[in-house]
């Protein structure tokens, strides 16, 4: 049965400090609940299994930017009409067919083998991070800013076929876009922002990266994604614009929340980072592990395509849902003892990179990333230790940090 969320809001600043409560009280309460907190409504999903349905329900559809962006608009629609062009042609915002052609043009570049040869430019990339702060002994920084912003950024932008300069841009546009499309309520200045972000990043690939690609062909996604524009397989112009600022975006985001809330959790709990330092062999494991009891990504959205009952509700054509990711990852009628931390947990497995035919592209790319970051400090920093209080970054959607001050052996 239905119950309005009056005694658990998901947006106030307590909530989105530490959702895992509210989660919990919304999945006792029930497994459907509806929410004015989303837009001008939404139906909430609570447990594990409903949400993994929901992701592989085909009468639910991916397309909803429209009325996302027009909710911002107030009476700016004409000036948000570019976001809205580069945001409906996104693969992360499509149905099929298109959504599967998609795929099958970028799926290659992220297949194990091709993972596999970015290893040792990964470990290097690392180790130089990590050089960088550990040539202060004793000193305070900020993994944030140090860490878990570059190194995602670096991958991506050498995956891409980025400038190393262009990296700073990459993070300042992403973490813009990830402002607008976390919010529940987008306001106009949000959807100022990253419509600005967004034609910032367009242009780039546009006069810049794109032309020089189709002179010189790389080994990298843009150069991929030419390719298939030149087979005809990718239209010109505004549907391959939004492939590579999405994928530029998701390849960001995602990884510098998970490498941020991962290590703020293992310097809380000291005793499961000093069984990691202990048996480096389960950092895969721990990394898993971290996506199931902090995801990076709290939520998702889809849009009902056609009329259907679900736990006695009718939800309407056009209606929206929410599926609670954050909730769903600590089901205890899918996880034992799932407020838990356990890097030796035996079977992990979350919905953090989503389930279906929309699960993340980018999945393995992330958790190689984490992994090779984790394993090389639990090998060369198992005295590192918080040096103060973090800072949450407010977003519903995108749960991560934007200040982890951690310290130095001495």
């Amino acid at each position: 049965m239905s119950v309005l969320l009056e005694p658990v809001r998901l947006i106030d600043a307590d909530f989105l400090h530490d959702p895992y409560p509210g989660y919990r009280a919304l999945r006792e309460a029930g497994p459907l609940h509806w929410s004015e907190e989303f837009f001008d409504g939404a139906w909430v999903l609570t447990r594990h299994a409903d949400v993994e349905a929901a992701l592989r329900d085909p009468r639910l559809s991916a397309q909803r930017t429209g009325g996302w962006v027009m909710e911002a608009a107030e009476g700016e629609r004409a000036q948000l009409r570019p976001l809205q062009r580069l945001f409906a042609r996104a693969m992360l915002f499509l149905d099929p067919p298109d959504h599967q052609r998609l795929r099958q043009i970028m799926q290659p570049a992220f297949r194990p083998d091709r993972l596999a040869a970015l290893q040792s430019e990964l470990d290097l990339m690392v180790a130089q991070l990590i050089d960088a702060v550990e040539d202060a002994p004793g000193a305070e920084f900020d993994f944030m800013e140090r860490i878990a912003r570059p190194l995602p950024a670096r991958v991506i932008a050498r995956l891409m076929g980025l400038e190393p300069e262009r990296e700073a841009d990459c993070m300042a546009w992403s973490e813009d876009l990830a402002a607008f499309i976390g919010a529940a309520r987008p306001t106009p200045e949000q959807a100022r922002t990253a419509q600005s972000s967004l034609i910032e990043m367009a242009a780039y690939f546009e006069q810049e990266l794109l032309p020089r690609r189709r002179r010189e062909p790389g080994d990298d996604i843009v150069s991929r994604l030419l390719e298939a524009e030149r087979q005809g397989q990718i239209g010109a112009g505004a549907e391959l614009l939004a492939q590579c600022a999405m994928l530029l975006f998701a390849g960001y985001e995602t990884t510098r929340n998970l490498l941020g809330n991962g290590m703020l959790t293992l310097m809380r709990q000291r005793d499961q980072w000093q069984i990691l330092c202990e048996q480096p062999e389960r950092v895969p494991s721990a990394v898993r592990e971290l996506l199931r009891y902090d995801s990076p990504v709290q939520w998702t959205g889809r849009r009902v395509a056609a009329d259907f009952e679900l736990h006695g509700q009718t939800l309407r054509r056009g209606e929206l849902l929410i599926a609670l990711i954050g909730s769903a990852n600590r089901d205890p009628a899918r996880h034992e003892q799932p407020e838990r931390f356990d890097v030796r947990r035996a079977n992990p497995g979350a919905l953090s990179f989503g389930s279906g035919p929309h699960i993340c592209i980018g999945a393995a790319l992330t958790q190689i990333e984490a992994q090779t970051l984790l394993g090389a400090l639990v090998r060369r920093c198992p005295d590192w230790t918080l040096a103060g209080s973090p800072r949450r970054n407010g977003n519903p959607v995108y749960r991560g940090l934007e200040v982890l001050p951690l310290r130095t052996q001495g």
